[in-house]
């Protein structure tokens, strides 16, 4: 059966995916432009810097857990690989699609939101919409532009916290 244009640009992001020599979870992001795929990135370090795989991972080591400790752990995302790697090739991404895939190492899907950081660089790179699928595989899309109130919202509630201190 021909799969929708979701799970087909998921499937590919899911083959992204393998290249990352994360221990822990790995992630695949492909960017759609005009249903074209124009960019493409996976979770792992800088170019040319040692990977997790060859030596141990310092999060685990340390007992950090998922969306936490990124002081430790030397990954560049999949999302900002992807818009990185566009970026090098002067390629146009703005009001494009990222599809995201996550997996465990043992293969299971891994829920695959992007974390905060990832978040604003869409943003900032003009992504209109990320979509990606839960642990059953129903398709979930995040509306990037919604995410500029909420990032609002989170800060703002941060610096009433800090001056109540």
């Amino acid at each position: 059966m021909r799969p929708d244009k979701y799970h087909y640009y998921l499937g590919i992001a899911k083959g992204v995916s393998v290249r990352s020599p994360c221990l822990r979870r790995k992630f695949g992001a492909v960017i759609v432009v005009d249903d074209a795929i124009v960019s493409t990135g996976y979770n792992g370090p800088a170019r040319g810097v040692i990977n997790c795989d060859e030596v141990g991972c310092a999060k685990d080591l340390k007992g950090v857990p998922h969306y936490e400790g990124y002081d430790v752990c030397p990954a560049v995302h999949a999302e900002e690989n992807a818009v990185i790697n566009a970026a090098r090739n002067g390629v146009r991404i703005k009001d494009g699609d990222l599809y995201i895939y996550g997996e465990t190492p043992n293969g299971e899907p891994t829920p695959s939101h992007p974390c905060d950081r990832c978040k604003r660089v869409l943003i900032n790179a003009g992504i209109k919409n990320v979509i990606t699928m839960d642990t059953e595989g129903d398709i979930i899309v995040y509306e990037v532009e919604k995410w500029i109130d909420e990032d609002t919202k989170k800060y703002l509630k941060l610096i009433e916290e800090l001056k109540d201190e």
